[in-house]
């Protein structure tokens, strides 16, 4: 009973934003890592965190092939998206492939075989970043 009871509540500050860089692992009856969410972008729909935070990667990481580059104070302007297990490749309704790459001793969910992280100035549903310092936000489909 306890473990559910946690594991709601963790499920419920995702929701809410609390939680805005730590989503939850996939798997049979887990929370989804991200969401497709319809952005201020163009009306462009965007990979998001359940929070409903801009998911982004950057093209420094792209150009080495997925491995980690952003750190020290890159982490405080774009924390990344841990995610508490592996999660599942696919997640329905979301067009994005998913996996994760260890961080230290926690697991950062990658979309599309890069890193994911959220931009420190972002609120939920609006994306500021997109295209600024070769960061961008990840695009559904």
């Amino acid at each position: 009973m306890k473990t559910t009871a946690l594991l709601v509540l963790g499920i419920a500050l995702v929701a809410i934003g609390l939680m805005p860089a730590v989503a939850l692992g996939g798997g049979a009856g887990m929370a989804r890592p991200a969401i497709e969410m319809k952005s201020n972008l163009a009306g462009k729909k965007v990979i998001a965190t359940p929070g409903k935070l801009g998911i982004y990667y950057w093209d420094v990481e792209k150009k080495a092939g997925g491995k980690i580059r952003c750190t020290g104070s890159c982490l405080t302007k774009w924390p990344a998206v841990f995610v508490k297990s592996p999660v599942d490749k696919h997640v329905k309704g979301v067009m994005a492939t998913f996996g994760t790459i260890k961080r230290g001793g926690k697991l950062q969910l990658t979309v599309n075989g890069l890193p994911a992280y959220t931009y420190e100035g972002d609120t939920p549903g609006v994306v500021k970043c997109d295209g600024v310092e070769g960061w961008h936000a990840v695009r559904a489909g």
